[in-house]
């Protein structure tokens, strides 16, 4: 472990004199940092490795800094406390709402679509050189600012008070270790130095494009003296808080144990804390009998919080204070309680106006008729943050608005005033919103079917940075692996069940909580935009199955709903002359549907659709289409655009895209959303450049269950080059089902290469089944086709499929056979009615 200096400056431990260089050399590095981007997942995913660390008592990091806080004179409770406390803000979940709740998504940095009718683009961007005075008696605080500004994507210097704790720079330091290619811990840089050094202030402040304070109006003061013009000043001040009780609440034994929780918990030294208990009267007996029931309430519960001792400054204002209030006992104006060894005190005022308190379990009782409520408090609106309030069911709205005009900036319950969730404003206000500034681009007709202009940027063409990359050491996971994983998810995750309906297999489920699926849904929406979409003009009828296959359905009608898409909800099913008539009816000029129901619809209702003429575009999913297929419905119906609108399964989501440049079964992968492997067939070593293998995803955004290196079922390669389309994202081909490879004579064959051969040298666009059988000497390959000449098709096959023609007539270790079928001669997913293109019936497959 580094020897530990005053100052951390990205990661390194520094003394003064090295410092103060650095300082000098503040702006430069500011903008040397902000021209690489730090994107706010990479924050998360950090924040998430240090957070289970937290959580974990055993850890190295753990014991390092609960070792620091007892030092720094934390008992041991507050110290675990305090960890806890840490370990929640930096979870993952409670990030990742936050995001969503205050910069609208996991990735704020992204330049993406405001409407996607016009061609403009907006995203959050950092403000810049952040600078944050933190407070001296929270070093919490400072951790809690510094992760924030990170997230907004920000160069973060903190300034902690001279004579402070180490606290702060341990925990930044462990958070910078947890991000794998360092940038985390590049922009952070923590000095300890007194306020009464204004060179060094004046250095932190001068280049700064904002500075956050922390602290009450002396120490803004302070720094805002050194704050240039132009510079966005963010204060984070002391504020005051307080309970209302009304006459149905009052007596309530709860509600006055949540009134001495609120009390003694951190011992009124959070800005959350009641100073004050105003009830809804002007009754000076109710108050005196109020005062006896708290000062019980304070007897039974203060105990259960370890009471912290107040400094001698701290005692001499308590000291003064109880001295005014009694002497003002004998005008009538007050009346003072106390408990045993001083445990606590209670100052009934009859005077309402809101006063401070000493704290340290100090608590004034004031009367306050509702009607007087706006009046009385409104003068101090600058100050206040909570108000803990205990009414009728019914009086909450009327009282609630009542404190919200007054200035109050959060009403909950009084047993949970120090409480907060994740997202939560703070003093009113988004945190991430005060670090960020709000950029648009708006563009021209050349980037109508562009919706990231990230997927544009040179950077996407990198590979998965760092953070990104999954580790080999973890095992490739199958669907059968999810589905023992699933149960395990937490309930609150468990929000979507969605089952596959056995389109390549036995029906699974799979589940997400509904922020995955959003962010699946958007990106899906996304791609079907890059494809060819037109949201200004298009009417698109859903057509997918809301049957056994309601995933895919679902899917769709949420992904054109993320566009604002006009959309027809029809879904397939078998009455072909049915869907064809809510087409025309609903003047539809584009269909989403499955390659297999496109078949089928055109063949059953073509003259139909030919006398419409009016379907001008085709965005499938789930299987190939056929180039020969595309043919035939260009020409026979006037089909312009035929392209997978997205690449995806029930387990993972939206993985890739197709583009108007994208040739055949080509996607542009989302590589925000996952990285992609391509691995050998029979090994998990990755393929040559161009080579063909199994495609392996691990997803970034998938909460739950916790999915890596997951076995997507396909075979594919990259493919090389830069598209014309202009997107810089990677590239990969589909190139068939791993069950579509089949060893049988020897050889491997693919199911793909059949297809292929059959539509470049049979000029076929009709469907293919391939079966793979037992013989008596050896065994058989049979292709199922519509409408050919079978020996013509066998001799292409031989022709043109070199290891089928050595195993055929060569070595003669297998058979072939084609054999001609009419369109009900081919067996079915029975719940999806998709194709069975290869059937192993060695296996009983």
């Amino acid at each position: 472990m580094a020897e530990l200096k005053d100052h951390l400056w990205q990661g390194r431990w520094i003394d003064d004199a090295e410092a103060g260089k650095l300082l000098a050399e503040l702006p430069a590095l500011a903008g040397e940092e902000l021209a690489r981007p730090l994107p706010a997942r990479q924050v998360v995913a950090a924040c998430e490795r240090l957070s289970r660390l937290l959580s974990d008592a055993e850890s190295a990091v753990h014991r390092r800094l609960f070792a620091r806080l007892v030092e720094d004179g934390s008992d041991e409770a507050s110290a675990r406390q305090s960890i806890a406390e840490i370990a929640e803000f930096l979870s993952r979940d409670g990030l990742e709402r936050k995001l969503r709740v205050e910069l609208g998504g996991t990735d704020p940095e992204s330049l993406r679509r405001a409407d996607f009718r016009t061609p403009v683009f907006e995203s959050w961007a950092p403000v810049g050189l952040l600078t944050h005075v933190t407070a001296g008696n929270d070093p919490i605080v400072g951790v809690f600012s510094a992760v924030e500004g990170l997230l907004a994507g920000n160069v973060n210097v903190l300034k902690t008070s001279g004579g402070g704790s180490l606290f702060t720079h341990l925990i930044l330091e462990a958070l910078g270790e947890q991000d794998p290619d360092g940038t985390v811990a590049s922009r952070l840089i923590v000095l300890r130095f007194s306020s009464a050094r204004t060179d060094w202030l004046r250095l932190l402040c001068a280049p700064a494009d904002a500075v956050a304070v922390w602290g009450g109006e002396e120490a803004v003061s302070g720094v805002s003296e050194h704050v240039p013009a132009g510079c966005r000043l963010i204060t984070w001040g002391h504020r005051i808080s307080f309970a209302y009780l009304t006459a149905d609440a009052w007596a309530d034994e709860e509600v006055l144990d949540g009134v001495a929780d609120s009390v003694c918990r951190l011992d009124q030294q959070a800005c959350s804390s009641p100073q004050v208990v105003y009830l809804d009267t002007d009754d000076r007996t109710q108050l005196a009998a109020f005062a006896e029931r708290l000062g019980t309430a304070l007897d039974r519960r203060g105990a259960a919080f370890p009471a912290m001792p107040p400094g001698v400054a701290e005692q001499a204002e308590i000291t003064t204070t109880l001295l005014v209030a009694r002497s003002e006992e004998h005008l009538g104006l007050t009346r003072t309680y106390g408990g045993t060894a001083d445990a606590w005190r209670i100052l009934v005022d009859h005077r309402s106006a809101l006063r401070a308190s000493p704290l340290y379990r100090t608590v004034w009782v004031k009367p306050l008729p509702r009607e007087q409520l706006t009046a009385t408090l409104r003068p101090m609106r600058r100050y206040l943050q909570t108000a803990g309030l205990a009414a009728a069911r019914t009086d909450v709205p009327e009282l609630a608005e009542r404190l919200f005009t007054a200035g109050v900036l959060r009403v909950t319950p009084v047993g949970s005033m120090l409480d907060s969730y994740p997202g939560e404003p703070h003093d009113g206000l988004y945190p991430l919103q005060r670090y960020s500034r709000r950029v648009s681009v708006r563009l021209d007709e050349r980037f109508a079917h562009d919706t990231r202009l990230d997927d544009l940027h040179p950077r996407a063409a990198a590979g998965p940075a760092a953070w990104q990359r999954p580790s080999a050491a973890r095992p490739v996971m199958t669907k059968a692996d999810v589905q023992r994983l699933n149960p395990d998810v937490p309930a609150d995750k468990q929000q979507l069940h969605i089952c596959s309906g056995g389109s390549s297999g036995s029906p699974a489920l799979a589940v997400h909580s509904y922020a995955d699926w959003t962010t699946q849904l958007r990106r899906g929406g996304e791609g079907l935009v890059a494809a060819g979409f037109d949201v200004r003009t298009d009417r698109v009828a859903n057509l997918l199955f809301a049957g056994g296959m309601y995933g895919s359905f679902l899917y769709g009608n949420g992904l054109l709903e993320e566009i604002g898409a006009t959309q027809l909800p029809v879904a397939g099913s078998t009455d072909y002359e049915r869907d064809a008539a809510v087409l025309i009816r609903h003047r539809a000029n584009t269909i989403l549907a499955m390659p297999s129901y496109v078949r089928q619809l055109f063949q059953h209702a073509g003259d139909t659709l030919r006398a419409y003429g009016g379907i001008r575009k085709v965005f499938y999913g789930g299987e190939h289409f056929g180039a020969e297929q595309r043919r035939h419905l260009a020409e026979e119906f006037g089909i312009e655009v035929i392209r997978g609108f997205a690449y995806g399964g029930s387990d993972l989501g939206t993985m890739g895209h197709q583009c108007e440049h994208a040739e055949g079964s080509v996607y542009h992968l989302f590589n925000d959303l996952f990285t992609l492997e391509i691995l050998g067939i029979d090994s998990t070593e990755p393929v040559a450049p161009g080579e063909t293998g199994r495609i392996v995803f691990t997803p970034h955004t998938r909460s739950a269950p916790d999915i890596s290196r997951y076995e997507q079922g396909d075979l594919g390669r990259w493919v090389e080059g830069v598209c014309e389309c202009g997107r810089t994202t990677p590239r990969f081909e589909l190139l068939g089902r791993t069950g579509d490879v089949i060893r049988t004579g020897t050889y491997f064959l693919n199911y793909r290469r059949f297809s292929r051969i059959a539509e470049e040298h049979l000029g076929y666009g009709g469907e293919l089944q391939m079966l793979v059988e037992p013989g008596a000497a050896r065994e058989r390959v049979v292709l199922r086709m519509t409408g050919t000449d079978t020996d013509q098709a066998a001799a292409a096959f031989l022709a043109h499929y070199p290891e089928l023609h050595a195993a055929v007539t060569e070595e003669r270790l297998l058979d072939l056979r084609v054999d001609a079928v009419g369109r009900d001669g081919y067996e079915r997913a029975a719940s999806s009615g998709k194709l069975r293109t290869v059937i192993d019936r060695r296996t009983g497959v």
